[in-house]
Protein backbone atom coordinates (compact mmCIF):
# COMPACT_ATOMS: atom_id res chain seq x y z
CA UNK A 1 0.00 0.00 0.00
CA UNK A 2 2.02 2.99 1.04
CA UNK A 3 6.11 3.05 1.27
CA UNK A 4 7.45 3.70 4.50
CA UNK A 5 11.26 3.56 4.13
CA UNK A 6 13.29 2.54 7.34
CA UNK A 7 16.97 1.97 5.25
CA UNK A 8 16.80 1.52 1.23
CA UNK A 9 19.87 2.87 -1.03
CA UNK A 10 17.52 3.50 -3.76
CA UNK A 11 14.85 5.91 -2.01
CA UNK A 12 16.60 9.01 0.61
CA UNK A 13 14.54 10.12 3.72
CA UNK A 14 15.24 13.99 3.35
CA UNK A 15 12.92 14.38 6.55
CA UNK A 16 10.65 12.98 8.77
CA UNK A 17 7.88 13.75 10.82
CA UNK A 18 5.29 11.84 13.54
CA UNK A 19 3.23 10.52 10.48
CA UNK A 20 4.86 11.39 7.75
CA UNK A 21 7.89 11.04 5.72
CA UNK A 22 9.21 13.04 2.83
CA UNK A 23 11.61 10.87 0.20
CA UNK A 24 13.25 11.30 -3.05
CA UNK A 25 14.13 8.24 -5.41
CA UNK A 26 15.55 9.26 -8.88
CA UNK A 27 15.44 12.79 -7.81
CA UNK A 28 11.21 12.81 -7.47
CA UNK A 29 9.94 14.02 -4.37
CA UNK A 30 6.93 12.31 -2.33
CA UNK A 31 5.63 12.04 0.30
CA UNK A 32 4.79 8.44 2.96
CA UNK A 33 2.74 7.95 5.63
CA UNK A 34 3.85 6.47 8.69
CA UNK A 35 0.65 5.44 10.39
CA UNK A 36 -1.71 3.56 8.05
CA UNK A 37 -1.98 1.05 5.42
CA UNK A 38 -4.40 3.52 3.23
CA UNK A 39 -7.08 6.02 2.94
CA UNK A 40 -10.60 4.65 2.51
CA UNK A 41 -13.39 6.46 1.32
CA UNK A 42 -17.04 5.44 1.44
CA UNK A 43 -19.61 6.10 -0.76
CA UNK A 44 -22.67 6.56 1.26
CA UNK A 45 -25.98 6.55 0.12
CA UNK A 46 -29.08 5.93 2.22
CA UNK A 47 -32.15 4.00 1.39
CA UNK A 48 -34.49 6.95 0.54
CA UNK A 49 -31.51 8.17 -2.08
CA UNK A 50 -29.18 10.79 0.21
CA UNK A 51 -25.59 11.23 -0.19
CA UNK A 52 -23.65 11.23 3.06
CA UNK A 53 -20.78 13.92 2.67
CA UNK A 54 -18.24 15.38 5.62
CA UNK A 55 -17.80 18.82 6.17
CA UNK A 56 -14.52 20.05 8.06
CA UNK A 57 -11.87 22.45 8.85
CA UNK A 58 -8.51 21.47 6.74
CA UNK A 59 -5.62 23.26 8.75
CA UNK A 60 -3.43 22.62 5.30
CA UNK A 61 -5.66 24.74 2.97
CA UNK A 62 -6.79 26.94 5.66
CA UNK A 63 -11.10 26.35 4.77
CA UNK A 64 -13.56 24.03 5.59
CA UNK A 65 -13.63 21.22 3.41
CA UNK A 66 -16.66 19.07 1.88
CA UNK A 67 -15.43 15.28 1.53
CA UNK A 68 -17.06 12.08 1.32
CA UNK A 69 -16.64 10.45 4.49
CA UNK A 70 -12.95 8.46 4.99
CA UNK A 71 -10.13 7.96 7.09
CA UNK A 72 -6.80 5.80 7.57
CA UNK A 73 -6.78 2.04 7.13
CA UNK A 74 -4.81 0.71 10.09
CA UNK A 75 -4.15 3.85 11.72
CA UNK A 76 -1.95 2.73 14.62
CA UNK A 77 -4.43 3.60 17.13
CA UNK A 78 -5.27 -0.37 18.46
CA UNK A 79 -7.06 -1.43 14.92
CA UNK A 80 -3.38 -3.26 13.96
CA UNK A 81 -3.65 -5.51 10.75
CA UNK A 82 -7.31 -3.74 10.05
CA UNK A 83 -9.27 -5.06 6.85
CA UNK A 84 -10.10 -2.00 4.52
CA UNK A 85 -13.73 -3.58 5.25
CA UNK A 86 -13.63 -2.97 9.10
CA UNK A 87 -11.55 0.38 8.42
CA UNK A 88 -14.47 1.67 6.56
CA UNK A 89 -16.96 0.41 8.72
CA UNK A 90 -14.94 2.32 11.36
CA UNK A 91 -14.91 5.22 9.88
CA UNK A 92 -18.25 5.59 8.35
CA UNK A 93 -19.32 5.07 12.10
CA UNK A 94 -16.96 7.23 13.52
CA UNK A 95 -17.96 10.02 11.01
CA UNK A 96 -21.57 9.89 10.32
CA UNK A 97 -22.90 7.89 12.97
CA UNK A 98 -23.90 5.49 10.33
CA UNK A 99 -23.40 1.81 10.37
CA UNK A 100 -23.90 -0.14 6.39
CA UNK A 101 -25.36 -3.74 6.48
CA UNK A 102 -23.03 -4.11 3.63
CA UNK A 103 -19.84 -2.75 2.23
CA UNK A 104 -17.81 -3.64 -1.27
CA UNK A 105 -14.42 -2.18 -2.34
CA UNK A 106 -15.28 -0.29 -5.63
CA UNK A 107 -11.79 0.87 -7.01
CA UNK A 108 -8.51 1.97 -5.82
CA UNK A 109 -5.73 4.20 -6.59
CA UNK A 110 -2.88 6.50 -5.82
CA UNK A 111 -4.48 9.06 -3.47
CA UNK A 112 -1.63 11.86 -5.23
CA UNK A 113 1.26 11.78 -7.83
CA UNK A 114 3.58 12.93 -4.79
CA UNK A 115 2.36 10.67 -2.22
CA UNK A 116 2.80 6.73 -1.79
CA UNK A 117 -0.32 6.53 -0.28
CA UNK A 118 -3.28 4.29 -2.14
CA UNK A 119 -6.69 5.49 -1.71
CA UNK A 120 -9.69 2.92 -1.79
CA UNK A 121 -13.13 3.72 -2.69
CA UNK A 122 -15.87 1.41 -1.13
CA UNK A 123 -20.03 1.30 -1.00
CA UNK A 124 -21.68 1.33 1.91
CA UNK A 125 -25.36 0.08 1.78
CA UNK A 126 -28.04 -0.89 4.25
CA UNK A 127 -27.00 2.25 5.75
CA UNK A 128 -28.92 2.80 9.74
CA UNK A 129 -28.34 5.93 11.98
CA UNK A 130 -27.39 4.67 15.38
CA UNK A 131 -24.82 7.06 16.39
CA UNK A 132 -24.57 10.67 16.74
CA UNK A 133 -21.29 10.91 14.22
CA UNK A 134 -19.15 14.12 14.10
CA UNK A 135 -15.73 12.25 14.09
CA UNK A 136 -13.33 11.24 17.19
CA UNK A 137 -12.10 13.47 20.35
CA UNK A 138 -9.52 15.48 17.40
CA UNK A 139 -11.92 16.12 14.68
CA UNK A 140 -15.02 18.08 14.46
CA UNK A 141 -17.08 17.04 11.53
CA UNK A 142 -20.53 18.31 10.22
CA UNK A 143 -22.37 15.66 8.77
CA UNK A 144 -24.50 16.18 5.54
CA UNK A 145 -27.32 14.43 4.10
CA UNK A 146 -27.97 15.64 0.21
CA UNK A 147 -30.83 13.84 -1.69
CA UNK A 148 -28.71 12.58 -4.82
CA UNK A 149 -30.74 14.59 -6.96
CA UNK A 150 -29.84 18.05 -5.51
CA UNK A 151 -26.17 17.25 -5.01
CA UNK A 152 -24.85 19.69 -7.95
CA UNK A 153 -26.64 22.16 -6.88
CA UNK A 154 -25.78 21.46 -2.89
CA UNK A 155 -22.00 21.29 -3.86
CA UNK A 156 -22.02 24.78 -6.00
CA UNK A 157 -23.92 26.37 -3.31
CA UNK A 158 -21.42 25.15 -0.77
CA UNK A 159 -18.28 26.50 -2.98
CA UNK A 160 -20.42 30.10 -3.25
CA UNK A 161 -20.19 29.90 0.35
CA UNK A 162 -16.35 29.77 0.45
CA UNK A 163 -16.08 25.68 1.06
CA UNK A 164 -13.46 24.17 -0.77
CA UNK A 165 -14.66 20.84 -2.30
CA UNK A 166 -12.78 17.47 -2.70
CA UNK A 167 -12.76 16.93 -6.46
CA UNK A 168 -12.80 12.65 -5.25
CA UNK A 169 -16.78 14.13 -4.47
CA UNK A 170 -17.20 13.87 -8.47
CA UNK A 171 -15.54 10.91 -8.80
CA UNK A 172 -17.81 9.26 -6.04
CA UNK A 173 -21.01 10.71 -7.55
CA UNK A 174 -19.89 8.67 -11.06
CA UNK A 175 -20.14 5.95 -8.88
CA UNK A 176 -22.96 6.45 -7.11
CA UNK A 177 -25.17 7.23 -10.22
CA UNK A 178 -23.73 4.30 -11.96
CA UNK A 179 -24.99 1.84 -9.24
CA UNK A 180 -28.19 2.85 -8.22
Amino acid sequence: MGELVKKNNSVKILKEGRYLQLLEKDRWEYVARKNCKGIVAILAVTDDKKVLFVEQYRVPVGKYVIELPAGLIDDGAGESNESLIDAAKRELFEETGYEAKTIEPVIDGPSSASSSVMLFLVRARGLKKNGAGGGDETESIVVHEVPLRKTDQWLDQKRQDGCLVDPKIYAGLYLIKKYN
